[in-house]
């Protein structure tokens, strides 16, 4: 079986879509199958055609139904395979529910021979408002897989002391992931704790968001924007750090980088929303939280108990390896693809003339 998959960021974007397409098609390719991957943000829409129908797949696969999913759907169409969609985050969230995005969304969902979410919650969500859909959607929950590279020098950024305790927001700098949150909270406990530190990393996805924070932080001396960091080095900087944030408004049934602060051993703090809540256990695995006041009241128990921030960790590094392991991910493709794509039987082989 020959796999296209179409994404709209791919490596060495630190997105979260080319984190998760280079997860999969690593533990695909580990499994010994042939594909290709288009990252459309460096490709135009033309060239990709003309790839894709000299490739000649078996199966497209478009991660993300409004940024790849209508060229996925042409594509599929035209070379009469099947299309794979995975709703990855906003088109879920938010594009499907846009009066300018909604029916691109529902055509390309609509047209696809299977849907995969990474969550219940987000196959709740769709299939309340396109019901038909619901026969061909199926859950395949995210894992986290972070590969052993160079440490990040946070010592050569921050003033660590042997007492301070890091809190991370690692994420793409935009207005979804509520970045400037966490900042009037931590303004109130920043003299209770003078050994507070909150570092954000990841690219800045909205120029307006991103031109905010700098500025929040410029009169913030316990706060640091890493800026973008390569993906091989977040391993070391979350072994670094103490507890991660999360404070998005909505996410795509679950974050990466919730799975891989959990995979690391770190509490997480997290707003309480239904991508969140599908990882996060309150008062278990991390605290989750609405408002400010709850925020800061957690946040205070996480700077006071250095026990309670590893026995959070502790227990959701063992819920992580036990339900969103790499191979369960990848098993769950492989079945979609095969059951869009069945092998040829004794029979057909015989019929072609073999």
């Amino acid at each position: 079986m020959r796999l296209a998959l179409l994404t709209p960021f791919d490596f060495p974007s630190v997105r979260g879509n080319a984190i998760t397409v280079n997860r999969i098609v690593r533990g695909l390719r580990e499994r010994g199958v042939e594909l290709n991957v288009w990252d459309c943000s460096v490709i135009s829409d033309t060239q990709v055609g003309r790839e894709v129908e000299t490739y000649r797949p078996a199966l497209i696969h478009a991660f993300h139904a409004f940024r790849v999913g209508p060229l996925a759907l042409r594509l599929a169409r035209k070379l009469e395979v099947p299309l794979l969609v995975t709703i990855t985050g906003t088109d879920g969230n938010h594009d499907l529910f846009d009066p300018d995005r909604a029916q691109t969304v529902r055509r390309v969902l609509e047209g696809a021979s299977a849907v995969t979410v990474f969550h219940e919650s987000m196959l709740t969500k769709i299939s309340k408002t396109l019901p038909d859909l619901t026969v061909k959607m199926v859950v395949i929950p995210q894992s986290a897989w972070l590969e052993e590279g160079p440490p990040y020098p946070l010592a050569d950024r921050l003033s660590l002391t042997p007492d301070t305790v890091i809190f991370l927001f690692p994420a793409g700098i935009r207005m979804v992931k509520n970045p400037l949150f966490p900042l009037a909270s931590f303004d109130r406990l920043v003299s209770r704790f003078p050994h507070l530190r909150l570092v954000y990393a990841g690219p800045i996805l909205d120029p307006g968001e991103g031109e905010h924070l700098l500025r929040a932080l410029a009169g913030r001396p316990w706060a640091a924007y890493l800026g973008a960091v390569p993906h091989r080095q977040m391993r070391s900087l979350l072994e670094a750090c103490d507890v991660v944030l999360n404070c998005s408004l909505s996410e795509g049934g679950m974050a990466n980088s919730v799975l891989e602060a959990m995979a690391c051993g770190l509490p997480v703090l997290a707003s309480d929303i239904e991508g969140n809540r599908s990882l996060v256990e309150d008062g278990v695995t991390g605290f989750l939280f609405n408002g400010p006041e709850e925020f800061e009241a957690k946040a205070i128990r996480l700077l006071g108990d250095p026990g309670l921030r590893r026995w959070f960790g502790l227990l959701g590094q063992t819920r992580v390896r036990a339900f969103y392991s790499r191979e369960r991910e990848v098993e769950g493709y492989l079945a979609q693809y095969h059951r869009l794509v069945p092998a040829p039987s004794a029979g057909d082989f015989l019929l072609r003339g073999g």
